[in-house]
């Protein structure tokens, strides 16, 4: 038990983990099921190109979101440029800055324009009154994004949209399984994308998919995945080589396998963390509806400091010398690094509040509820003497400096 400032590692105390604790430590599911898929790709010589691994990998993907049309790339940032070409999209691309880079970097990447817009203070998702204040006659979508598996408002965007004759996608990285009013992510919109990197709930080591209901769109996509090539292997347009791997899908299909289980250990993490935080001041768990299906991904906590004495970053200086290693998920925001930063400056005063805020803690399968009490035993230490952190922590920094 950590009870005073003493007992914090950064200040001298036993550090309370052996081994670190990451955030989005990888999930591996079954090792035997997995070894058996890489073996069968193996003595069939069937390591990609559309082999049959990917094809049930994605079929399994396309009825987890409810879609017709899942086209499973080797990374999601390469489903998002697909995404926008296969859109044809040209100009400017409304999106939220909190995000992580790649939904911007990609829009780049494909000749786009981001433009981006502040967010609802409640749930961190893109505000639609913000997005249609950006639009301008170079706007060509809108690009909403599921922040941590929180749906976006998708019907007050879909009205925006229409309103200004303008296409309509998300970025669904985080939302996997997840839902809204009753429906899954990944039929919303023209097209939405996941991303299968391993710290997400499903990983196919590294991979994403462009999920969809617009069969002509994933003609479209898949042709781009491939080289430009048509269905009938004539190239076509000018595409590239996005394909996922067998061994790939191989992990995918078993990390599938493991998705209910994950996300009740998930959820059950959630809870915890819920619990173990209540009632300390300045500290917020992000909650999620369960009508929304949360497969609880990331616990993301903010940090107040104003009411904690205690600013975010220096808490997380405190974990991290216990062997906890969270994450500032995202934290700057887009609008806040380059090129971003000096090509457009915005103010974005709710972005830029969370992204100052926030934090996310370790969960996933290898996350104990032991291990959440810890956790939270540091955090409930250090925001409740976040005062006497700071200065011993400043009075200890000066001091190094002087000394130089």
């Amino acid at each position: 038990m950590k009870q005073k400032v003493d007992d914090l590692a950064l200040f001298g105390g036993p550090a309370a983990f052996l081994h670190p604790l990451f955030v989005g430590r990888p999930s591996i599911g079954d090792r035997a099921r997995l070894l058996e898929r890489l073996n069968w790709a193996l003595d069939n010589k069937w390591l990609t190109n559309g082999g049959p691994l990917l094809r049930e990998f994605e079929e399994r993907v396309a009825d987890l979101a409810g879609v017709r049309n899942c086209v499973a790339t080797c990374n999601a940032t390469t489903a998002l440029q697909l995404m926008y070409r296969a859109m044809e999209l040209s100009g400017e691309v409304v999106m939220p800055s909190m995000t992580f880079i790649a939904t911007a970097h990609a829009a780049r990447m494909a000749g786009l324009e981001p433009v981006f817009c502040d967010i609802d203070p409640v749930t961190g998702c893109i505000d639609p009154r913000e997005a249609e204040a950006a639009v301008t006659s170079r706007t060509s979508a809108i690009v909403g994004v599921h922040l941590f598996g929180r749906p976006s408002p998708i019907d007050e965007l879909a009205k925006v949209a229409a309103e200004h004759g303008l296409r309509l996608a998300f970025d669904a990285a985080h939302a996997l399984g997840c839902g809204y009013q009753g429906r899954r992510i990944g039929g919303f919109g023209a097209a939405e994308v996941f991303s299968f990197h391993a710290t997400k709930v499903v990983n196919t080591f590294e991979g994403g998919a462009v999920v969809t209901d617009d069969d002509a769109l994933a003609q479209h996509l898949r042709s781009l995945n491939a080289f430009g090539a048509g269905a009938d292997g004539r190239i076509e347009r000018v595409g590239t080589n996005a394909k996922m791997s067998e061994a790939a899908a191989a992990m995918g299909l078993t990390s599938l396998d493991a998705f209910d289980q994950t996300v009740r250990h998930n959820r059950a993490n959630h809870a915890l963390y819920r619990s173990e935080l209540l009632g300390v001041d300045g500290v917020s768990v992000f909650s999620f509806d369960e009508d929304e299906s949360p497969n609880c991904q990331y616990v993301v906590v903010t940090i107040d400091e104003a009411v904690t004495g205690i600013h975010r970053d220096l808490l997380m200086r405190v974990l991290r010398a216990e062997n906890v290693v969270p994450q500032r998920y995202f934290s700057p925001a887009c609008h806040q690094v380059e090129p971003y930063r000096s090509e457009r400056p915005v103010e974005l005063p709710h972005t830029e509040r969370l992204a100052d805020q926030v934090l996310v803690l370790p969960t996933g399968p290898a996350v104990t509820g032991e291990d959440i009490r810890r956790v939270c035993d540091i955090v409930r230490c250090a925001v409740l003497r976040g005062r006497r952190v700071t200065e011993r922590f400043r009075r200890g920094t000066d001091q190094a400096t002087a000394s130089r």
